[in-house]
């Protein structure tokens, strides 16, 4: 593909003439009224925004290798069958039993499940379309294939078999960002009414009195000065961002005290946090990258889109940007420069997408045509479950079996499903 011009991708420049002062209330229900309102009955599909969980470079996955060679000579029962119809019997067992315990078994075995086509040719089996979108070198085929694998059967007969939670005593206004911690077990939500609230899911169906456990900072009695519209964590530390033009950051480990703050110029909508990086998206196209360790520290800010900045995703080879302006771009950390642009697939919703989360084996969207749809991600991604809300859904966040969606109707939407 080739690359479509852009804006500016150089460093903005001291001299860049300052944007006028707005207040961030007044902005932010502008874009609300402009961007995220559901479509009226009767009105046409609307193009989809950019998806940042999708892989930068589509194409297709290419022909597998041979399965590998076993010497099976005078090797007699099981063993001497062809690999071929090893790999088909192991089909049958799960895949983790598969990697755990056949390895044990006999070197036969073991070679034949440690060697990653063994995984490949698996997974290709279970989706039956190009996965991964884009393969590196490192990628984990085991832990894909395992994960590809649990996310298919626990949504399994559209979803009816999960646990349905519906959390709404703990916001005044609009959810619109969700962060699960410590793998599901707790969970962070922001707010329009400027709070970070902190649950304990550990006590769904068992104490729901203790299920909210508090509000982060005790600013003016909220967290923000402005709507809450992004969380972000690397280990114990959170992030916030805010239409007040900040990002706060928490120490989860010292019971949520805030331990650093980051003033901005614009409206802070997406978040990525690494071990070496936090990165921003913001209303004002820029993409702005700080050294959390220092301070903050701002290390460098691009204009990358042409509108405002709506979902991160970062690593230590790239950085993917998904704007408003319907385009993804992908930066190299080691380059210093944008290595491509790219165009979004679509995944199905009617509407703009609010929320995105993925990992090897999911993909998770949510819109503000009140949908969650579940995909495989796949090129193009293939939906295997829709499930319907009342109200507009602004967020996402999965996290071992748990699944969680920031709703317009001042609740928390949680399934938990089969472990």
């Amino acid at each position: 593909m080739e690359p479509s011009p852009g804006p500016c991708d150089e460093p903005c420049a001291r001299d860049c003439a300052p944007e006028p002062e707005l207040d961030p209330d007044a902005q932010a229900e502008a874009y609300v009224a402009r961007v995220l309102t559901p479509p009226k009955p009767g009105l046409g599909p609307q193009r989809s925004p950019p998806l940042p969980g999708a892989a930068p470079v589509p194409g297709a996955l290419e022909p597998p290798r041979a399965a590998p060679k076993v010497s099976v000579v005078g090797v007699p029962g099981l063993l001497s069958l062809p690999p071929e119809l090893l790999l088909e019997i192991c089909a049958f067992l799960d895949a983790r039993l598969v990697l755990q315990v056949l390895p044990r078994v006999c070197h036969v075995l073991r070679d034949l499940v440690r060697d990653h086509v063994t995984w490949r040719l698996r997974a290709q089996r279970r989706v039956r379309a190009p996965y991964p979108v884009v393969e590196e070198e490192d990628f984990d085929w085991p832990a894909a294939c395992i994960e590809l694998e649990q996310h298919l059967a626990r949504w399994a007969e559209d979803g009816r078999r999960a646990e349905y939670f519906c959390l709404a005593d703990g916001h005044f206004a609009s959810i619109d960002s969700v962060l699960l911690l410590q793998g599901g077990a707790l969970c962070l939500s922001g707010s329009r009414d400027r709070n970070v609230n902190l649950w304990d899911l550990r006590q769904l169906g068992a104490e729901p009195s203790r299920v909210l456990v508090k509000a982060l900072g005790t600013e003016h009695n909220s967290t923000h000065k402005g709507w809450v519209w992004s969380l972000a964590a690397q280990d114990h530390r959170v992030c916030s961002g805010s239409w007040d033009s900040t990002v706060k950051l928490w120490d989860m480990a010292a019971d949520g005290q805030q331990f650093g703050e980051i003033k901005g110029k614009a409206a802070v909508l997406c978040l990525s946090y690494q071990p070496d990086i936090l990165v921003t998206g913001t209303y004002d196209k820029k993409v702005t990258v700080y050294d959390p360790r220092a301070g903050p520290t701002l290390l460098k800010s691009r204009r990358l889109h042409s509108s405002a900045v709506l979902a991160l995703l970062a690593d230590d080879r790239h950085i993917i940007s998904g704007s408003e302006d319907h385009t993804l771009v992908v930066f190299d950390r080691r380059a210093n420069s944008v290595l491509q642009r790219l165009q979004s697939f679509d995944v199905g919703h009617r509407s703009q997408i609010t929320g995105i989360k993925h990992s090897l084996g999911a993909l998770y969207t949510t819109s503000t045509d009140k949908t969650i749809r579940v995909h495989v991600p796949t090129d193009p991604p293939r939906t295997i479950c829709t499930r319907h809300h009342d109200n507009v859904l602004n967020g996402i966040c999965a996290e071992g079996n748990l699944v969680v969606a920031a709703s317009g109707g001042l609740s928390l939407e949680v399934w938990r499903l089969q472990a």
